[in-house]
């Protein structure tokens, strides 16, 4: 069993920047490959970003690139997502979701065993 923990969401203006943090425990992270999906109001859930159990390899939603980046701490069991530049149209529940291996269908939220409780982030306009 996994325990995945979100911290670090909030209130920001359009423009500004928050880090995410999740911690996991339960299982040796360096194990997992990792996920952030967001869900805003009134719709579905979405892939965000997800990064390879070692960290080499990093994936994105076309929307986030260039603004989003996730990395992670095997030493600290924690993955990250720093957001800069944020849009209104970033406001939702972020949640952290952890998979075994290196899956292909990164982007799918089946991929994913473990979810964290998520964290809101709200981008004032």
């Amino acid at each position: 069993q996994v325990q995945l923990i979100e911290s670090g969401g909030g209130l920001v203006q359009a423009g500004g920047s928050l880090r995410l943090s999740c911690a996991a425990s339960g299982r040796t992270f360096s194990d997992l490959a990792m996920g952030w999906f967001r869900q805003a109001p009134g719709k579905e859930r979405e892939f965000v970003a997800h990064i390879t159990r070692t960290g080499r390899n990093t994936y994105y939603l076309d929307s986030v690139k260039g603004r989003f980046t996730i990395s992670r701490d095997n030493a600290k069991n924690t993955v990250y997502l720093q957001m800069n530049s944020l849009k209104p149209e970033d406001t939702a529940v972020y949640d952290c979701a952890a998979a075994y291996m290196n899956p292909t269908k990164y982007y799918d939220q089946a991929t994913y065993a473990y979810w964290g409780q998520g964290t809101q982030v709200t981008v004032s306009s």
